[in-house]
């Protein structure tokens, strides 16, 4: 992880993250790329109610979009 990131501490604030364990809170970049790698979106993508889930697929950022 990047820990010379000169936005973490603006990026924790943003952060919608609810996933404790995440070692990529406030480093945006990497996080991203974690997850895209993974086929998916981060959860700043999402509602509050659907990043729960932890269901970070493209498919559930479509549902939650209404289309």
């Amino acid at each position: 992880m990047s820990v010379n990131c000169q936005n973490t501490k603006k990026n924790m604030a943003r952060c919608t993250c609810t996933y404790a364990g995440c070692s990529r809170h406030g480093v945006c970049c990497e996080c991203l790329h974690y997850h895209l790698a993974m086929k998916q979106l981060p959860a700043c993508c999402f509602t509050p109610e659907a990043e729960r889930t932890y269901d970070r697929s493209f498919r559930k950022f479509m549902e939650t979009q209404g289309r």
